[in-house]
């Protein structure tokens, strides 16, 4: 079957379960309303279709809406299952598989032992975080994972076999299942969340290992003792920045979730190994006794060096004749170890660092070594940081309870601690300070963690524009202080970009070049410095978020500031867009693998200053752009009009509170619901906007040129014209209208400016939007049509819920429902 046929008969299906819960009256209206709107989008007159919507009750409108995002969910599943059968049809070389990586490097004249080098001194790191525009419940996943397992036989079943009809209940069971969360999910919900593709994972690395000898073999004609440079990471009870619910508690019971999903792990992988591994020798079984002490080990939870013991009874197969045995049989087991070992994740801790700052303070002052240490400028913060540091004592009295607010910021370290003693050094990952502004803020934590004996390394977070500007003059500083050299010793440094906050500060242009130049310029600090360093990117999976394939991200950083690797964010839909069927981990895990290996292989190399002077005057004039929009003063008033900003902040789908501390105002607004707010009335503003104006700045025959040749600029192009295509003036439109705003002065200019830059994008790489990925603009317009009711249906609420005192308490739930489908059915929200 195709995709086409999976999508009509997952349609049907649906169709067939409306007719029988709802009734044929509520299936006609679905077929009414969807033939209404292709009218409308067509060019017809939507007079007819807006008495229909304003005419529905609030629960009527809600199953509306429902039902179309059900049929999003059931073709996000077809596409998902369509991308497995490619792959698994795929005969020859990939692209941008690991094999193509080897073989690219080989002709650009590395030899095997270079590449070997190569894979030894870099890590791509990937760091699971929660979401909040994963909004669908687990029960509602479980569901969702057992149609898609049962699509693979539709073929040989047709409509009417054996796996119709259990895609037939599941969706029959989803109808009557509530996708909406009575309550916030916990923080633990979040890492239940996120651990889910665990498995999927675990299934796809012994894959990934013998497509990397394979490659040696394709690439070099020998066999290669390479590992694969991979490790995985999670925030999930760890992100305490703004989030009250990240207590020591939530941290420990999430340390304690990672042992306990790391041991099914393992002992699944030992207990295939053991029932494998059946040689004797003398009547004796030769290597089961060592997989036997293995197991009971891991299950009893005790420590154990892994790894080492499995190499060791690899090479005892070896050496005894039994080769195949050894990477057939065992290897998926010890890949897995290598990988994942006793902690599954490492876990990071990341907090704010003007709490950080807050609680140096009062330890400070409660041990009676300054009083006011936050009154002090920079220079004297460093002196007495720097003095601390020099000295191991610790400053509160040994045996004394710390003071509540002292505790909260101690006590998530003291749990990874606990965490390290159980379950190895890499159960805690890094402490990440947000908004880091200073060379003091780096080093508070510092003193924190020597209060319960701790060595941790420290991770500064850039996010605001004047942030990335200061952070090579700050990383500098840091790295000069023979204090912090001594703690940081021969490790790795890692330095986090935030494309979030830099985005809502300067636009999408701008904030793009800030990151560029930041990891330029940081790269230059630390090479002078004689420090290996990291990057680790906060990306999204919006393009206003640094969203955008993989690959084509890795690929397109600057040339020679990949040095020990790479580590980046992966978030809510993303872990399900990608690692939802082993085949899917797979091809996301390769395609990130080769984008690392050619980036990381590519040497620094002097850009020209035509090109770079070209990029610094259009990011100055898209900044410009795009502050002269949001400093407006009726900006803000505007912004809560036309998107459903209010209506995400009442939605439980996740721990985090949308805003910072503080009175409602752009600046404390988060990133993600900014973001999900404009993909939400699909004007997708923080995707482009701003963009035009620094194309001007450019010209357009330099920006061919630069688009041509510079995979930095041409990635910066490639995602805009993602986000420009899956903008839509026409729903857009729409949102303007509430409220009188399609006539407001904002609205008409940003009308021009999206059809202005996307001629311009369009001149420029010489094509129509999307032109050279015709599968994604293919899945944009059969989207479009089925996306529209719920659009629809979302501005009838919005204008109702608006209209009266208390409005919002009585449509919530049907507005809910219309967000989630929109979610669905755009993709890439948040």
């Amino acid at each position: 079957m195709s995709i086409r046929s999976d999508v009509n008969l997952l349609g049907r299906t649906l169709g067939q379960v409306l007719k029988e819960q709802e009734g044929e009256a509520f299936f006609d209206l679905v077929e009414r309303t969807r033939a209404l709107v292709r009218e409308v989008r067509a060019g017809g007159d939507d007079r007819e279709l807006q008495a229909m919507l304003a005419g529905l009750s609030g629960e009527d409108a809600g199953n509306l809406a429902r039902a179309f995002t059900w049929y999003f969910q059931l073709v996000n599943l077809a596409e998902e299952y369509e991308r497995v059968r490619v792959l698994q049809g795929a005969t020859g070389v990939r692209p941008q598989s690991l094999e193509q990586a080897v073989l690219d490097l080989k002709a650009q004249g590395l030899g095997a032992e270079e590449v070997e080098a190569l894979l030894a001194r870099l890590d791509l790191g990937l760091t699971f975080t929660a979401h909040p525009t994963e909004m669908r419940r687990r029960t509602i996943r479980n569901h969702l994972v057992q149609v898609a397992q049962a699509m693979p036989g539709l073929s040989a079943g047709g409509i009417d076999g054996p796996e119709a009809q259990r895609i037939t209940a599941h969706v029959e069971a989803m109808w009557s299942t509530p996708e909406l969360r009575r309550l916030k999910p916990t923080v633990l919900d979040e890492v239940k969340g996120g651990l889910h593709y665990v498995t999927n994972i675990a299934r796809a690395l012994p894959e990934l290992q013998r497509d990397l000898r394979g490659a040696f073999q394709a690439a070099f004609g020998r066999d290669t003792e390479a590992t694969l440079p991979l490790s995985f990471s999670s925030w999930m009870g760890g992100d305490r920045d703004g989030n009250p619910f990240v207590t020591p508690d939530a941290t420990r019971e999430a340390l304690a979730l990672h042992r306990e999903r790391a041991r099914e792990v393992l002992l699944g992988g030992i207990r295939a190994a053991f029932a494998d591994l059946s040689q004797e020798d003398e009547g004796q079984e030769a290597y089961r006794a060592e997989l036997q002490a293995l197991h009971n080990a891991v299950r009893d939870g005790e420590r154990v060096d892994l790894v080492p013991r499995l190499e060791a009874l690899s090479a005892r197969l070896v050496a005894d004749g039994q080769r195949r045995t050894a990477e057939q049989l065992l290897s998926p087991l010890l890949t897995v170890a290598r990988v994942f070992g006793q902690h599954l994740v490492s876990l990071d801790v990341r907090e704010h660092s003007g709490q950080t700052g807050a609680a140096v303070a009062e330890l400070l002052r409660a041990s009676g070594v300054e009083a006011d240490y936050l009154g002090l400028p920079e220079h004297a913060r460093l002196e007495l940081l720097t003095r601390e540091l020099r000295s191991r004592r610790p400053l509160w009295p040994a045996g004394e309870a710390l003071t509540d607010a002292l505790e909260t910021a101690v006590g998530p370290i003291r749990e990874v601690q606990r965490a390290v003693a159980l379950a190895g050094p890499r159960a805690f990952g890094r402490y990440v300070i947000s908004m880091a502004e200073s060379v003091s803020d780096v080093l508070e934590p510092l003193l924190l963690a020597r209060e319960v004996g701790l060595r941790i390394l420290p991770v500064p977070l850039f996010e605001t524009l004047d942030d990335l500007t200061r952070a090579p003059q700050v990383v500098w500083e840091l790295l000069s202080l023979p204090e912090y050299r001594a703690v940081l010793g021969d490790s790795v440094q890692e330095i986090m970009l935030g494309y979030s906050d830099s985005n809502k500060d300067a636009g999408f242009l701008a904030a793009n070049w800030a990151l560029h130049e930041a990891q330029r310029n940081i790269s230059d600090v630390c090479r002078r410095a004689g420090v290996r360093w990291r990057f680790f990117h906060g990306r999204g999976t919006s393009i206003g978020r640094g969203g955008g394939p993989a690959s084509r991200a890795i690929l397109g950083q600057p040339a020679g500031t990949i040095d020990a690797g790479l580590r980046i964010t992966e978030q809510g839909e993303a872990l399900a867009d990608k690692y939802s069927h082993p085949v899917l981990a797979r091809r996301n895990l390769e395609q990130a693998l080769y984008g690392l290996l050619l980036s990381a292989a590519r040497p620094a190399a002097p850009l020209p200053d035509e090109w770079t002077d070209a990029m610094a005057r259009a990011a100055r004039r898209s900044a410009a752009a795009y502050r002269e929009l949001v400093d407006s003063e009726d900006f803000l008033p505007f912004f809560e009009q036309v998107t459903p900003i209010h209506e995400i902040a009442r939605l439980n789908i996740a721990s985090r509170p949308v805003r910072r501390p503080g009175a409602p105002t752009l600046g404390n607004l988060r990133a993600i619901p900014w973001v999900m707010s404009w993909t939400q009335n699909r004007a997708n503003l923080p995707g482009w906007f701003g963009l035009k104006d620094g194309l001007d700045e450019i010209g357009v025959d330099r920006a061919r040129e630069m688009y041509a040749a510079w995979p930095f600029f041409r990635t910066v192009l490639d995602n805009a014209q993602m986000s420009l295509a899956k903008s839509d003036p026409l729903i857009f439109d729409e949102y303007l209208r509430l409220n009188g705003q399609e006539d407001h002065r904002l609205a008409r200019m940003l009308r021009q400016a999206y059809r202005d830059t996307v001629a311009l994008v369009q001149d420029i790489v010489g094509a129509e939007l999307l032109a050279n990925e015709p599968r994604l603009k293919e899945s944009i317009s059969l989207r479009n049509p089925y996306i529209d009711p719920i659009h629809r249906i979302q501005v009838e609420l919005l204008r109702r819920s608006r209209a009266t005192e208390g409005g919002l308490d009585e449509f919530e739930r049907p507005l809910l429902l219309s967000i989630q489908g929109i979610a669905a059915g755009v993709r890439n929200t948040g």
